[in-house]
């Protein structure tokens, strides 16, 4: 016979293996959006939530309207050319949001099992739901304006606060009780360290977004052709971009240092690890950038690892916030996640 415990712990168990799918998903919309931006398949698609008039666009021009650019062109100042990959590579990104969103929403209704015993799980989820949402009808918005910079800025902010939303859901309901001790003074260092990297680097990476659109308007103006010469022609925002980053992996090092020293902990250990992978990772892309020429799928792998990396220190965060992930329950999905 099957306890009622083992059952519980199935359900949990359940739950997490959903609130990290989507996660994951998330962060597969991520990277979709910086394909979109990186390959300038922003306005791929003229009209939302319509694309070219239809629900699937189209793959050949034929099947447009012959006066096509004076249907969309207003909108677009005239520059409208049809261009199949960058209008699929803009709509499969649309669909990833949907599907992202039919994630988020299953979360929030699986959440509702832990409304009497842990609320913050489901106030958690019910967060990611909202903000979710909101980041979808600001997408419809960054196509009215033509690619505002500060809409497509704001855009990327809501996904990070939604990846954020999602990681607390899954780190509280994957944490056990732990005994209730005075956090050390080094533990609080090594959080108030974290707090700074983490609003540090996304700041870097909101700068970033700044910087890609200089990049568009050097690439309107030297064209294709001209794809070394991009890095020389940027403006000041770039050389602050590039300078910064000199600041942010200091602190990016001393943290992952720090965090290996933290009571010796093995989740925290993970952690640095998993740092030290992707800061390094998120070096060579930038090198990359700077002296190749700027290659289309640079640009949004550098993005995506960036967007890994605070949520890493996020994550590392909440672990060292008291009473933020830890729970008045111990499960046995709790000791696995946690293993």
């Amino acid at each position: 016979m099957i306890s009622s415990s083992n059952l519980i712990d199935k359900k949990e168990q359940r739950f997490q293996s959903l609130a990290l799918l989507t996660i994951l998903t998330i962060y597969l919309l991520i990277l979709a959006g910086g394909i979109v931006r990186g390959t300038g398949s922003g306005m791929g698609c003229p009209d939302w939530p319509k694309c070219f008039g239809h629900w699937v666009p189209p793959t050949e021009v034929s099947q447009l309207p012959p006066n096509y650019q004076q249907i969309y062109g207003a909108k677009l100042k005239g520059e409208v050319q049809f261009n199949a990959v960058k209008t699929w590579i803009e709509y499969v990104n649309r669909l990833l949001g949907v599907l992202s969103g039919f994630f988020v929403f299953a979360t929030l209704l699986a959440s509702y099992s832990y409304i009497r015993k842990d609320k913050a799980v489901f106030f958690g989820s019910v967060a990611a739901f909202l903000l979710i949402g909101a980041n979808g009808w600001l997408g419809s918005r960054v196509v009215a304006t033509e690619l505002a910079q500060y809409m497509i800025t704001l855009h990327l902010f809501l996904a990070v606060l939604v990846v954020f939303s999602l990681l607390f859901v899954f780190a509280r309901s994957s944490s056990p009780q732990v005994n209730s001790q005075a956090t050390k003074d080094n533990d609080k260092t090594v959080n108030f360290l974290l707090l700074i990297t983490m609003v540090l680097t996304l700041s870097q990476v909101l700068l970033g977004t700044f910087v890609r659109e200089s990049l568009d308007e050097v690439v309107k103006r030297l064209g294709y052709s001209q794809r070394e010469s991009w890095i020389e022609n940027l403006d000041w925002q770039f050389y602050v971009h590039r300078s910064f980053s000199l600041v942010v992996l200091a602190l990016q090092l001393v943290t992952i240092y720090q965090l290996r020293r933290v009571n010796r902990n093995e989740q925290l250990s993970a952690i640095a690890t998993w740092l030290v992978a992707f800061v390094v990772a998120e070096i060579a892309t930038g090198v990359i950038m700077a002296y190749l020429g700027v290659p289309a799928l640079a640009q949004p792998i550098h993005l995506l690892l960036a967007i890994v990396i605070v949520g890493l220190q996020f994550v590392a965060w909440l672990k060292l916030t008291p009473g933020l992930i830890q729970t008045k329950r111990i499960s046995q999905s709790a000791q696995v996640f946690n293993a």
